[in-house]
């Protein structure tokens, strides 16, 4: 019963996106480890870019030196 966690900031990915995530990371498994995608869950949970630090500063910093 596999388990994914996928960790995105929170800057407008699209439930379709979203959708396409879920999707593929269910292929993923089934493909590489033969896991069963009736009882593999993922989960997205989307962090405010407060909340994320890259080297020492937010990513809400970063956004507003103009860094993707």
């Amino acid at each position: 019963m596999p388990y994914v966690l996928i960790q995105i900031t929170r800057e407008g990915a699209t439930a379709e996106q979203k959708a396409e995530l879920i999707r593929r990371a269910t292929g993923m498994l089934a493909e590489v480890l033969n896991k069963n995608p009736a009882t593999t869950f993922v989960v997205i949970e989307e962090i405010e870019t407060d909340n994320w630090g890259v080297a020492g500063e937010t990513v809400t910093a970063m956004r507003a030196r103009g860094v993707r």
